[in-house]
């Protein structure tokens, strides 16, 4: 019932831009902090950039600068605006839904990922 779906990874030369979105389905998006996470090959998956129903955004340091997180509650979305890109950014790109905390535990949702891979 719960989706995540990504779109608009792919592959884009150094210092490229790349616009991710993803739509949500199955809940009440306004109540769900959303997030982009990456993970690269050998590597654990990390946090990218977060944002709130409030909305206040947070952002790794490795991206802060170059890439911009936003939401729209009308449509269901959240998007990550990636520039400046190098390849130190190729990942799989995966779309993440956390709800409010109830008896200490909360619902968390994720997408299928999208890849981006930079590369001259």
């Amino acid at each position: 019932q719960v989706q995540l779906v990504e779109s608009g990874g792919g592959l884009v030369r150094p210092g490229g831009s790349l616009r991710l979105s993803c739509a949500a389905s199955g809940i009440i998006f306004s109540n769900y902090a959303m997030g982009w996470y990456r993970q690269a090959p050998g590597k654990q998956r990390e946090l990218v950039a977060s944002i709130s129903s409030g909305p206040t955004t947070t952002y790794a340091n490795s991206v802060k600068g170059r890439f911009t997180i936003s939401r729209d509650n009308d449509k269901n979305t959240v998007y990550l605006q990636m520039n400046n890109l190098s390849p130190e950014d190729t990942a799989v790109y995966y779309c993440n839904a956390e709800g409010r905390y109830v008896w200490n535990r909360r619902n968390t949702y994720w997408g299928q990922g999208t890849q981006v891979t930079v590369s001259s």
